[in-house]
């Protein structure tokens, strides 16, 4: 009874066994096909539009030359030099002269109001004058005026000698301070101000490029990781499908146990969804890219593919920390940056401490004045009494041409010298103003060696990065090769009957782990060696003191 019990368990299991053994055939022949039918159909969608994309051979040399074309972040920086070369013209313009000019002609016309009119009921006056004049506030402080005065005027008066009458006059001033805004006033102070700012400028559009161009290279070894991750990937399912091939074989011929398919099943699975995974990073790598190096106007911007042609090496390099540290402290732009800023603070530290002295202006003033026109004999008063007429003659003539003779001959100088002298009591807001001003320096001067201490860390910082990449890499390399040996060991046992299905899939996933470890390992030494070299030029993060390390 007990042998026919089993007897039966065991013709149950072998008709179970037959029957998985058929089902899982199929179903693995299914998947497979299902897996070559959907290949096809992409392949197929590709060549059915061939405009669709294109491809373009790239080296990192030449992404960086495009970016310098292209990229819109350089292109909107450089303007800023441009707007602040305007902002220097703007504070330089109060040296600029200014010219005025004056030209008016009035009449008029008095009641008469003295017996002696000569029967004359009204007086009329006309007078035409033209003025030209200049004034400008000097480089050195100084500031001038001149002006130029000219008029002719004609009158019915009889007691005007002259008609008509010409009168030319020639003022010019010129006033020197000697204590205040001497060495320095608000002109100077605004020019020197935005002489910095346009430094300044410079300072950030170099920091920009540097900083872009980093980002573009690390964009480019993003792409090369993610192009190297796909093939490792697929290697990785090629390297399952072809296991699970063989256990279809070994479970034919008796050799292996069904159940061992669906492991090998669910092994391809899982590698084609890291290939799934890893044709979608590198869209977005290549994403990343172009948005770096392209114009976005470009009618095919989005329908570049990118095939770099430079392969992320490994080639092991002595870093030279003290020496990158005093090239950063020298060439940093956030170091330049506030260099700039604490000789903003000199500037207005100068002026607050110029702005306390008295007020002492030197004042030279020349006036000449002439006149001229024709001159007329006197009235003769009796006849007008007697009721006669106010007859009069021409004595003389004078003509404009000698009154201006008059005047640029020096005949009627006038000479004036003076000293103005001013001096507020008590504190003041120019006192105020120096005090903060003084604060002020102090603060950029600290900020200044609290940002250089940030800048030498950051240097060390990223040179020992780059010496661990160095050491991952050698690491990942050594552990991808022994993974590589216990894989081939794996299967050589499994293949013997000393093994299971199972050691070979971990064997598997560990070699997969290990050649993503490497080359991620590979890319991030590359990367580390851009930020070494950017570092030394440009804050990684825009300042704050800390650091982005490639790989975390």
């Amino acid at each position: 009874m007990r042998l026919h019990h089993t007897i039966r368990r065991t013709s149950m299991t072998a008709i179970a066994a037959a029957i998985i053994l058929l089902a899982t055939s199929a179903f693995a022949q299914t998947e497979q096909s299902r897996f070559a039918s959907a290949l096809q159909a992409a392949a197929a969608q590709v060549a059915a539009q061939p405009g669709s994309e294109s491809i373009r051979r790239l080296s990192v040399d030449e992404a960086v030359k495009l970016a310098l074309e292209q990229n819109l972040g350089i292109r909107i920086q450089r303007i800023d030099p441009q707007i602040q070369d305007m902002g220097v013209a703007q504070a330089q313009s109060a040296w600029a002269p200014n010219l005025t000019s004056t030209f008016s002609h009035n009449t008029q016309t008095q009641q008469s109001t003295s017996a002696l009119s000569g029967g004359a009921t009204s007086i009329d006056n006309g007078t035409f004058s033209t003025q030209i004049g200049m004034s400008q506030t000097l480089p050195w402080g100084g500031s001038y005026a001149g002006s130029w005065n000219n008029s002719r005027f004609t009158t019915t008066n009889l007691f005007s000698s002259f008609s008509p009458q010409l009168n030319s006059t020639l003022n010019l001033q010129y006033t020197q301070p000697l204590l205040r805004n001497y060495s320095i006033d608000q002109v100077r102070q605004q020019v020197a101000s935005s002489r910095k700012s346009r430094d300044l400028s410079d300072i950030q559009l170099q920091a920009v490029i540097t900083g872009t161009l980093r980002s573009v290279k690390n964009a480019y070894w993003d792409v090369v990781y993610t192009i190297d991750n796909l093939k490792a990937q697929q290697q990785s399912l090629a390297l399952s499908q072809q296991f699970l091939k063989d256990n279809q074989k070994r479970v034919e011929i008796g050799t292996l146990a069904p159940i061992d398919i669906v492991q090998a099943q669910a092994e391809v699975a899982a590698n084609e969804q890291g290939v799934i995974v890893a044709d979608a990073a590198i869209k977005q790598a290549q994403d990343a890219l172009r948005a770096l190096v392209l114009d976005p106007g470009t009618a095919d911007f989005w329908t570049i593919t990118f095939e770099p042609t430079d392969a992320a090496s490994f080639a092991e390099r002595a870093i030279d920390v003290d020496a990158a540290v005093r090239n950063a402290l020298d060439k940093r732009s956030d170091l330049r940056q506030a260099k700039n800023s604490l000789d903003q603070s000199d500037i207005n530290l100068r002026f607050f401490t110029n702005q306390i002295k008295p007020d002492v202006n030197a004042q030279v003033s020349y006036i000449t004045a002439a006149a001229g026109g024709s001159q007329l004999s006197s009235v003769n008063l009796a006849a007008i009494a007697a009721g006669g007429t106010a007859d009069r003659t021409v004595i003389s003539d004078r003509g404009f041409g000698t009154v201006l003779g008059d005047v640029f001959k020096n005949s009627y100088p006038n000479w004036t010298v003076g000293l103005q002298i001013g001096y507020p009591l008590g504190l003041n807001t120019a006192h105020a103003n120096l005090a903060k001003a003084r604060l002020q320096y102090e603060q950029s001067q600290a900020q200044l060696k609290n940002l250089q201490l940030q800048v030498a860390t950051q240097v060390r910082t990223a040179a020992r990065n780059v010496q661990t990449n160095q050491k991952r890499v050698q690491s990942a390399r050594a552990s991808r090769e022994l993974q590589e040996k216990k894989l081939e060991a794996e299967e050589k046992k499994l293949a013997a009957g000393m093994s299971q299905s199972f050691f070979v899939f971990q064997a598997q996933r560990d070699l997969a782990l290990a050649r993503t470890a490497e080359i991620q390992a590979i890319a991030d030494y590359n990367k580390s060696l851009v930020d070494f070299e950017a570092v030394q030029e440009v804050p990684l993060n825009g300042g704050g003191g800390q650091l982005t390390i490639a790989g975390r």
